[in-house]
């Protein structure tokens, strides 16, 4: 199982919410998986903040890429977040998954990234992107 936190406050970025009286710091954990049925899941994720669970192409150099996939999460802890594939994922390949927030867009409810974009844009904390990389299995 890969895990990666970030590692901060939130009170490090602006917007943070609290849950039960206690900081939420987003994290995304997840383990290669079998995308045969056309579903990529995390395992668990915490988010300060309404947002979305999203999947980009990565590679060695560990930078997001496109968009192949995507899911709603809501504040706070969930279990097995699942986004449907939008296109192949081919075993081997690398992806990242990472935490997005619900801001910034023209309609709530609605994903509205594009690659470079601000509107449903990346969460970071410590100027860190909360994410993880898998393999496709």
């Amino acid at each position: 199982m890969k895990t990666i936190f970030t590692a901060a406050a939130l009170t490090a970025f602006a917007g943070s919410a609290m849950a039960a009286g206690h900081a939420m710091t987003p994290s995304v954990t997840a383990s290669d998986q079998s995308v045969a049925n056309g579903v990529v899941s995390a395992e668990s994720m915490t988010a300060s903040q309404n947002g979305w669970l999203v999947v980009h192409r990565t590679d060695a150099e560990m930078k997001p890429g496109p968009v192949v996939a995507y899911a709603p999460i809501r504040t706070g802890e969930t279990a097995d977040v699942a986004a449907i594939l939008q296109e192949e994922v081919a075993p081997g390949e690398m992806l990242m998954l990472m935490v997005h927030g619900e801001t910034g867009g023209m309609t709530t409810g609605v994903f509205e990234y594009t690659l470079g974009a601000t509107e449903d844009g990346p969460i970071r904390v410590d100027e860190k992107l909360v994410m993880t990389v898998i393999t496709a299995q």
